[in-house]
């Protein structure tokens, strides 16, 4: 009798461990979340004001930084960052006339720092692509949030909101193409305020930057702990 008992409990022991290591391996073969990463970004900046009111891209300058991820699920996420660019202008060539400039003769080229985190919103869920979520390796995003500015002369808030695509290389690794638009809340960026003597609102009449980024990352700690020793 103790004997059967013994065997009993035995045969037991051997399918519970038959069945945790296939759910385990199941869970590893279908697909894995992970509920950060971290990366780094390079690109390009440039700046919209009162030198530069029209022209995308116009004395582009280069621009990179540090990102991390927060993914609250497959397809939306928290993004930080710390950002630095190139910004510049020339008002030598402008069409618009500044009263209290005289002979036009106003330029710079600073650096901009920036800090921040944004909402992002993917049209579809991220990931491998494997097991029954049903997620993509490529899928576009949306993103908006709330940022610091900071130049030499200047330390403001910036409203950022941006598109972007991103593509799952490996398991862990990320790649990504992102573009995002920073409104500021000061008409300063430039080295000069309210050229045109106009009284500025909430965001009219500011300066804003735009940065287009290419960025690669690194997923970090997954959320099946308990099946997963990566």
């Amino acid at each position: 009798m103790v004997v059967s008992r013994r065997k009993c409990i035995c045969r037991n022991i051997l399918v519970a461990t038959i069945l945790l290591f296939i759910h385990c391996h199941t869970g590893n073969a279908q697909e894995l979340e992970y509920k950060m990463e971290l990366g780094a970004m390079a690109g390009a900046s440039f700046y919209l004001g009162d030198a530069n009111y029209s022209g995308l891209y116009k004395n582009t300058g280069l621009g990179g930084g540090l990102m991390g991820r927060y993914n609250i699920n497959p397809r939306m996420s928290l993004k930080f960052n710390i950002l630095s660019g190139k910004i510049s202008g020339d008002a030598a060539n402008l069409q618009n006339k500044f009263p209290e400039i005289e002979g036009q003769q106003w330029k710079f080229d600073q650096s901009v720092v920036d800090v921040g985190c944004q909402y992002e919103i993917s049209f579809w869920a991220f990931g491998t692509g494997a097991g029954y979520k049903g997620t993509r390796r490529l899928t576009p995003y949306i993103e908006a949030g709330l940022g610091f500015t900071q130049t030499k002369d200047v330390f403001t808030m910036n409203i950022p909101f941006g598109i972007g695509i991103k593509y799952k290389l490996k398991e862990r690794w990320n790649v990504g193409i992102d573009w995002t638009i920073r409104f500021s809340m000061s008409d300063g960026l430039d080295g000069i305020s309210d050229p045109y003597s106009i009284k500025g609102g909430f965001l009219k009449n500011k300066d804003s930057y735009s940065f287009t980024m290419i960025y690669i990352s690194y997923d970090l700690f997954p959320k099946l702990r308990k099946c997963n020793n990566d």
